[in-house]
């Protein structure tokens, strides 16, 4: 509801990752904040993601009042909808 995950396998040993904004979330100061905070949550996380992808994250218009736990929990949940959480960590 909050963000779009976009993936695909790139056969090398780690995962790139973009963060992209709409401009329908507000002003540049409020997109690079949103930016900087999926940043950090998927710095956080990125051992629980598997190896080997290429992985955008794109958000949604109706993401712009959302705190830094609801973007947390979306971009768990999109991992573990898409199969890209390693199981049991």
């Amino acid at each position: 509801k909050y963000l779009v995950m976009f993936f695909i396998e790139n056969n090398l040993d780690f995962n790139r990752v973009g963060f992209a904004t709409t401009k329908k979330l507000g002003n540049s100061v409020v997109r690079n904040k949103f930016k900087r905070r999926m940043r950090e949550s998927y710095r956080l996380n990125k051992d629980k993601f598997k190896q080997g992808y290429d992985i955008i994250f794109l958000s949604r218009a109706g993401a712009k009042d959302i705190d830094y736990n609801a973007i947390e929990s979306a971009i768990l949940h999109l991992g573990r909808i898409s199969k890209l959480l390693i199981k049991g960590v």
